[in-house]
């Protein structure tokens, strides 16, 4: 009587075990033409960051708000970086007019001079040869002294090298500027200009903005708090693209290609499909994943495959398990890439 219960207990376990099996992996049969895999909802994560360090200002955006790309996140104190950007633009308005002038030349104003200045060093000479010519007259009658003559002679030299430096001043007064100094003005002033620039971009890097459509999932700093390049404010999940990273048994590789059209569905929405494009398919084989549930043995090795989903409502999340059914021989239509605005890349690492 005991080992009929027992069996009985036995066979009632048996076809529980077999019952759920079925109403797991055998309640909807597979088509021929029909290739399902299993997965979870992947999305890209972006911690953003400061490029400066500086106290923070304001923040705009909370945990769960959703943001589109380019929209401003947070602020920075910006008068360090407004008065950077005063003092280069004025470093760079100061050399800009150094090159002017020198390009410029020399003034009519200074060449003017120039001549007066060889006219008097000119008249100077004369003077001087004068004067020496006359005491030296003097000289054979003893009427001077031989310093006097020597004195004049002194001062006639004196004159003609005056005179020599004024022509030469003139020269160079009609000359200009050398080439060599107005080029090394002109790279100083290049220097100032990208000094000029940097500090503007500071300032701009000072606000920081979206990089693409999603979703805040944790806001790491608050108002006052000292930012650094190294320490994220936001931690961002992209929301753009999504796609569902499942995993294809090698018998099966062979079917599927980028490009192939799939349907998604999740346990939480059941009986909705998400239409999806197989967007990349792995070149490395791997063991299959822990978290992956399929019906085949886990020691087998598979292919990694993403599947890129379009998700219009926003119902698909981070890691949520997705069932995707691949319709073989069939082409997602236009093109085997997805273009962007459905949310697809054509390969990813």
């Amino acid at each position: 009587m005991k080992k009929g219960l027992v069996f009985v207990v036995v066979l009632a376990a048996v076809l529980a075990i077999g019952g759920a099996w079925v109403w797991k992996y055998g309640r909807t049969a597979v088509p021929a033409d029909e290739l399902v895999l299993y997965g979870n909802v992947d999305i890209r994560q972006v911690e953003l960051a400061f490029n400066d360090s500086e106290r923070i200002a304001d923040l705009l955006v909370k945990e769960g708000d959703r943001i589109r790309k380019g929209q401003l996140l947070a602020e920075l104190e910006t008068e360090r970086f407004e008065l950077a950007v005063a003092r280069e633009k004025a470093l760079v308005d100061t050399q800009r007019q150094k090159v002017a002038r020198l390009e410029a030349g020399t003034r009519p104003e200074e060449i003017r001079k120039a001549r007066a200045d060889v006219a008097a060093a000119e008249a100077a000479l004369d003077d001087a040869e004068r004067t020496y010519r006359r005491i030296k007259s003097l000289i054979p009658q003893h009427a001077v002294a031989v310093q006097n003559l020597d004195d004049a002679r002194a001062a006639e030299n004196s004159a003609r090298a005056r005179l020599n430096a004024t022509r030469a001043l003139l020269d160079l007064a009609l000359a200009g500027p050398r080439k060599e100094d107005i080029a090394a003005a002109k790279a100083l002033l290049k220097r100032d200009e990208a000094q000029l620039a940097l500090a503007r971009r500071d300032l701009k890097n000072a606000r920081l903005y979206a990089p693409g459509a999603g979703v805040i999932q944790d806001r790491v700093l608050e108002v006052g708090d000292m930012a650094f390049p190294q320490k994220p404010v936001f931690t961002v999940a992209l929301t753009d693209p999504l796609w569902v990273r499942a995993y294809v048994s090698e018998p099966n590789l062979g079917k599927i290609r980028p490009g192939m059209q799939a349907q998604v569905t999740t346990d939480s929405f059941p009986g909705k499909r998400y239409a999806g494009w197989i967007g990349f398919i792995s070149p490395t084989a791997e063991f299959t994943p822990k978290p992956v549930e399929t019906p085949e043995l886990r020691t087998r090795l598979v292919y990694q495959v993403r599947v890129f989903v379009k998700n219009p409502a926003g119902e698909l999340r981070l890691g949520m398990p997705a069932t995707v059914r691949i319709q073989l021989g069939r082409r997602r239509p236009g093109k085997d890439r997805s273009p962007t605005s459905d949310s697809g890349e054509s390969a990813a690492s």
